[in-house]
C-alpha cells in the first residue's frame, strides 16, 4: 500500500519534516518514491509547502495520507 507521510529530518529537538510518498513497508525515514513537499512546525506560524499537482496525482492513484498529512492537506485546500 502506498502512503503519503512525513519523513523526519532536522536536529534533535528541532524537527523538520518532508512530505513523501512511500510504500507502507518502508521505514519512516527510509526509502521513498517521491518527495512532494515539506512542513516546518518550529516556525511561527508553521511553514507548509506542498506541490499541489503531485499530491493530487498521488491521491488519484490511490495513495493514502496518514492522519497528520491529511490535516496538512486540508489546510492547503488539497482535500
Amino acid at each position: 500500500m502506498v502512503k503519503i507521510r512525513l519523513k523526519r529530518m532536522g536536529a534533535k529537538k528541532n524537527p523538520f519534516y518532508r512530505l513523501v510518498v512511500a510504500d507502507s513497508r518502508y521505514p519512516r525515514d527510509g526509502r521513498f518514491l517521491e518527495e512532494i513537499g515539506y512542513y516546518n512546525p518550529t516556525t511561527n506560524p508553521a511553514e507548509i509547502k506542498i506541490d499541489v499537482e503531485k499530491a493530487k496525482d498521488w491521491l488519484r492513484k490511490g495513495a493514502q495520507p496518514t492522519d497528520t498529512v491529511r490535516v496538512l492537506l486540508k489546510k492547503n485546500g488539497i482535500l
